[in-house]
């Protein structure tokens, strides 16, 4: 009971910690406030983003492996595979703009320019997309965790 807690509270603190990144990448990645700064902010908040991710992944897995209801009652709930394939959908939309950062800052350090005002809207809408697709897990989280989905 103390190992499902602690499980759930890590996993719970993860998701938090991702959704704050997400938001904080929507809301500097924008053409009007881009600058030098923002470029290496957008780097960092991306990264620590990532670290998120990969975190909720990690106790995601923990808690289907060494949660009381056994790997066997989520692996065959088709609600897993909705928040697993969610979860993967918004890791691949991710890419190019991790991508984008890291050349921004790239092209910034060699040569001072920043990107243009369409690249950065074009890459706001990805980020913006992977915010409206995050809420989504949890969505399938709680009618999981209660039950709904199973055989």
């Amino acid at each position: 009971m103390i190992l499902e807690s602690i499980l759930a509270f890590l996993h719970i603190s993860a998701i938090l910690a991702l959704v704050v990144f997400i938001t904080s990448e929507a809301a500097i990645c924008r053409p009007e406030w881009m600058n030098k700064d923002i470029v290496e902010r957008l780097v960092t908040v991306d990264r620590i983003y990532g670290i998120a991710a990969m975190t909720v992944l990690a106790t995601g897995l923990l808690r289907i492996y060494l949660g009381m209801k056994g790997s066997g009652w989520y692996w065959g709930n088709w609600l897993l595979h909705v928040k697993i394939t969610l979860f993967v959908l918004a890791a691949l939309i991710s890419i190019k703009p991790t991508l984008r950062f890291a050349r921004w800052r790239k092209e910034l350090r060699a040569t001072g320019a920043l990107p243009s005002a369409e690249e950065v809207r074009s890459v706001r809408k990805l980020v913006m997309l992977q915010a409206h697709i995050i809420p989504l897990i949890p969505l399938a989280a709680v009618f999981l965790a209660r039950g709904f989905g199973g055989r």
